[in-house]
């Protein structure tokens, strides 16, 4: 099973699954982004763990009760491949290699000139320049078995998974159709959730470089509820010193991704310059904040507000993601 970059236009389900929560959004409309409806559902803790399958039984009876909740049996479905299992690879390969022929070189290639940290992967590739000699390429790379085991689940529950996708593009998509993105940009993403967090820099529209961290969750620590939208409210209540320890370590990562793409990937000729922040972490404002204090880069947030029958409609920042994820393949 192929990334698939692009999909045909259809009524799809686009699913979010993480170590934390079950997110699903239907699309309205593409311009403005929108969404004809969005739930999601607490996932506890040790049924989905650094984003593999640990426990199929307990994921399947909660996955089945929110395909009868949500009324979305049969449907199509595109979901988002979890960070923690994805790599980013640089890699350059012959000229005259063509594009209906690169799957089978890179596949042959495997072990020999390209070398993953796992067997059997599941991947797509982005072209990149081309000298005439050689053509550079973005592969961004999974373990079959993983990204599998969660096609297979959605099979055997009577969904149609179409397309699989990674949350960096995803998010990125959304930022790109309304229009946030400006030319030479470098663009540092910064996906803080309740339990990960995903950094990333994108160069001319590509993902150059990704790297993910855990965040340690104790769900003792934190009072759970649904609030009257459905949105899941995370409100902590443990030692606030804990939090910021954790903080700090993301922003220590941050300097490092910032020098690493300054003075490793662009030789100084480059810098960072704009911050995307998002995510579902309930001190996303606090971030925000400390981003801006810490860091001589400006911070975008999306914030989607849509005027629809002379109403308002929010959607919440939880659920860029999957709108994100909605709009891979429509024009």
């Amino acid at each position: 099973m192929a990334f698939s970059l692009f999909t045909p236009k259809n009524r799809i389900i686009n699913l979010v699954l993480n170590d934390h929560s079950i997110r699903l959004l239907e699309l309205k409309q593409v311009n403005p982004p929108s969404a004809q409806r969005w739930s999601e559902r607490f996932l506890p803790p040790g049924v989905i763990s650094d984003g593999k399958i640990t426990d199929i039984d307990s994921l399947a009876n909660i996955l089945e009760e929110c395909i009868d909740e949500w009324k979305i049996q049969r449907r199509q479905v595109r979901f988002i491949v979890p960070d923690q299992l994805v790599i980013i690879r640089k890699v350059s390969v012959p000229a005259e290699i063509q594009d209906d022929e690169m799957q089978g070189y890179l596949y042959l290639e495997l072990g020999s000139s390209i070398h993953l940290p796992f067997e059997e992967p599941v991947f797509d590739f982005y072209p990149l320049a081309n000298d005439g000699k050689t053509r550079e390429l973005l592969i961004f790379a999974a373990p079959e078995q993983n990204v599998m085991e969660y096609a297979n689940l959605l099979s055997k529950l009577k969904l149609n998974p179409l397309a699989a996708d990674i949350s960096p593009l995803a998010i990125y998509r959304l930022y790109y159709q309304l229009d946030h993105a400006s030319e030479k940009e470098v663009l540092f993403s910064v996906q803080f959730d309740l339990t990960s967090v995903n950094l990333s820099i994108f160069e001319e529209n590509v993902p150059l470089v990704m790297r993910q961290f855990a965040l340690p969750f104790n769900m003792d620590l934190w009072d759970i509820k649904t609030d009257l939208i459905g949105s899941i409210v995370y409100k902590y209540i443990g030692d606030m010193d804990e939090l910021v320890i954790q903080f700090e370590d993301i922003f220590r990562e941050i300097n490092k991704l910032i020098d690493f793409y300054r003075y490793t990937l662009t030789n100084e000729k480059h810098d960072i310059t704009k911050f995307l922040l998002n995510g579902d972490h309930p001190m996303l404002k606090a971030i925000y904040d400390e981003m801006k204090e810490r860091f001589e880069i400006p911070v975008d947030v999306i914030s989607l507000e849509v005027e629809y029958k002379g109403k308002i409609d929010r959607t919440p920042i939880s659920q860029l993601l999957p709108l994100g994820l909605a709009l891979k393949g429509v024009q």
